[in-house]
């Protein structure tokens, strides 16, 4: 059996050594399809590694106490309505953690938000995401920091105008010196730099983690304002214990808003998996559109290939009759045939894997923040894909060919 399997791949690969143009274009329609459902797993992995290097930057032991959710509302009016969130929530909050046995969480830090632009001497940066928070903020941070260092707490508390650079912010303030103890200026008011973060990278290649700007609580309430959007980050002990964290945060809060038994909470705690759910609708919608393009383009290929496949036989029946005659068995017959097919859909799947390696390598090249990941899983499911594709498209032709009355095909012409 294994003899016979070999000197079919060895049969079929000269068949396609000699019909060279027919086999290319007989193979055209697997190529298109091996190229759209290894871009589209491409796409979605590339979608997940990018998604989760952006949520580790968020952190997914952080709850983010917010007067609207992470996700889209109908009841618009409702949420406009709620009272605005207080700075001063995250001091009570630790004060509530505190005397709790047994807290599933840490620490709470309160953060306020706006965007400006930051200049420095003739360089300036437009649409800086600018935030104020205390010097706690770093326990709720996982960024690190290409150079200098975060406020102190004396400097927290002070609200000293200094400040901390996203990566991209510094560079392209300061091109060719260290930032580092320079005086920028934020709304007009001058704040001195006292660190720089890491590169951070994108969300999705959306919005930059690195176009940034941490200052004081105190200085951004005094430079911007008290009433900008306010969020309370608070610290989980452990995030496998996620539910018992935000029954328990959501006690506290109730607390500290003063809400009774009877009153439906008036803030949101947000997290993680709420934009983990966001992510499905997405990868959904890739899958469907690259498995409609692969679904097609294969089918088109596999009639392509079992149609060159029963000309195949038919050009080859006195060949078959005589194979018969000298004691050739039907699944001898059978296994030739279908090797072909198969053959022409393994070296379709094969270019189209390289195609689409060299796709991926040039998008990966050209747009470096662009998540897109080809591995070798996508190698292996093309290769079962082109195997199955050319078993479907060749048994048919195989099989009438394994079943023809030597006598009858002897005497074809």
């Amino acid at each position: 059996m294994l003899q016979e399997i070999i000197e079919s791949f060895r049969i079929a690969f000269g068949i396609i050594r000699a019909h060279k143009m027919r086999s290319a274009l007989t193979a055209l329609g697997v190529i298109i399809g091996i190229i759209a459902v290894t871009l589209m797993g491409s796409a979605i992995g590339g979608i997940e590694v990018g998604f989760e290097r952006s949520l580790s930057v968020i952190g997914d032991d952080i709850l983010y106490v917010e007067k609207w959710p992470w996700r889209n509302v109908d009841d618009w009016w409702n949420y406009r309505n709620r009272r605005r969130m207080d700075v001063h929530y995250a001091e009570e909050l630790k004060r509530i953690i505190r005397d709790t046995p047994n807290s599933q969480l840490i620490t709470a830090v309160p953060a306020m938000n706006t965007v400006r632009n930051v200049k420095y001497a003739d360089n300036e940066v437009t649409g800086v995401f600018t935030q104020g928070t205390t010097d706690e903020f770093l326990v709720t941070s996982t960024s690190s920091f290409k150079e200098g260092r975060f406020f102190n707490e004396a400097e927290s508390r002070g609200g000293r105008n200094v400040v901390v650079l996203g990566y991209d912010v510094a560079e392209a303030l300061f091109p060719n010196e260290t930032p580092l103890e320079k005086t920028v200026l934020l709304n007009g008011s001058p704040f001195r730099v006292i660190g720089v973060y890491a590169k951070q990278g994108t969300f999705l290649g959306l919005f930059s983690f690195d176009t940034y700007a941490v200052v004081p609580l105190g200085a951004f309430m005094k430079t911007f304002s008290s009433r900008l959007d306010t969020q309370v980050r608070v610290k989980m002990r452990d995030k496998n214990h996620m539910e018992a964290a935000r029954d328990e945060l959501t006690g506290a809060m109730r607390r500290v808003r003063g809400l009774q038994p009877e009153q439906k909470d008036d803030f949101s705690i947000n997290e993680q998996g709420a934009l983990r759910s966001t992510i499905g609708p997405i990868k959904a919608g890739i899958a469907t559109a690259g498995l409609f393009v692969t679904g097609l383009a294969l089918f088109v290929g596999a009639i392509g290939i079992m149609n060159i496949t029963y000309v195949s036989v038919k050009e080859r029946t006195r060949e078959i009759g005589t194979r018969k005659a000298v004691g050739a068995r039907r699944r001898t017959i059978l296994l030739q045939f279908l090797v072909e097919a198969v053959s022409i859909c393994l070296v379709g799947g094969v270019i189209g894997l390289g195609l689409s390696w060299l796709m991926c390598t040039a998008v990966a090249a050209a747009a470096p923040s662009f998540p897109i990941s080809f591995s070798y899983g996508l190698v292996i499911a093309g290769l079962i894909v082109s195997t199955l594709t050319g078993i479907f498209s060749g048994f048919a032709p195989a099989l009438s060919a394994s079943r023809l009355d030597p006598i009858e095909a002897l005497r074809y012409e």
